[in-house]
């Protein structure tokens, strides 16, 4: 299996681009595949979600993309097998200031990742948000990107702005950088402006919606304060149960 790098973006924060990266990392890992899942973001909250103090690491991405530390020696097992870490750190924070006069700023992270990312059969990075250098790194380094989509008016205003900054970084830094899907998330099946979003997103980007709808879930905001991914916490709730759909969906790509 040849392997696949996906970022998952959007500028907007809150609408479930973390979650999505640890609960899909996880459950592709359930189904036995080699996954790494990298934090791009200052935040640290997938490296959090994963149960890692963000503030005692040794090294971080971070190092790697900054002081050029191989990331094999940033790299961390986590308590799912098959799925591994490349945790961030609040030093990241810095970094877009740091690499303003580096050679080849945009590159850094497709840099660091390039010697170890044959051994995973899928990468995930979990971008900040915001359309920054960080997250131009991560999508200069990925293959697809998958956009969450909150179920709300306004997460659709920036969507647009979103898709013109991928249209850019394909003409000017990854040519072959393609949209793998729009994930719609935080449904809430009581209101009628939830399905209209779901409906206008399907009917703008037929093609490219994911047919999975992640839905508000209760168990999914808890799992994170237990470090654990839904697949461990809670695989049968709503929440794991849509994210194990969408992980069926990325596998079935082939």
């Amino acid at each position: 299996m040849v392997s696949r790098v996906y970022a998952v973006a959007n500028q907007k924060g809150g609408v479930g681009k973390t979650t999505t990266v640890v609960s899909l990392g996880a459950f592709l890992a359930a189904a036995d595949r080699r996954v790494l899942l990298l934090d791009i973001d200052p935040q640290a909250n997938a490296t959090s979600s994963l149960g890692v103090d963000k503030n005692s690491l040794p090294l971080s991405i971070y190092d790697a993309i900054v002081s050029d530390t191989s990331l094999n020696d940033v790299l961390m097992l986590t308590r799912r097998v098959g799925l591994d870490l490349i945790p961030s750190s609040p030093a990241l924070a810095g970094a877009e200031i740091e690499l303003v006069n580096a050679p080849s700023r945009e590159f850094r992270l497709k840099r660091a990742l390039a010697p170890i990312r044959d051994r995973y059969d899928f990468v995930l990075i979990d971008c900040p948000p915001s359309l920054g250098l960080l997250t131009v790194n991560a999508l200069a380094a990925a293959d697809q990107v998958i956009i969450p989509v909150q179920c709300e008016y306004l997460p659709m205003e920036g969507l647009a702005q979103l898709l013109r900054t991928i249209d850019l970084l394909r003409a000017n830094v990854n040519p072959g950088l393609t949209i793998r899907g729009l994930l719609m998330t935080m449904f809430d099946s009581r209101t009628s402006l939830a399905q209209q979003v779901v409906d206008e997103v399907r009917g703008h980007f037929s093609d490219r919606a994911f047919a999975t709808v992640v839905p508000r879930s209760v168990r999914l905001s808890e799992a994170p304060s237990y470090g654990e991914p839904i697949v461990d916490y809670a695989p049968h709730s709503a929440g794991g149960l849509a994210y194990e759909a969408l992980a069926k969906e990325i596998l079935s790509d082939g």
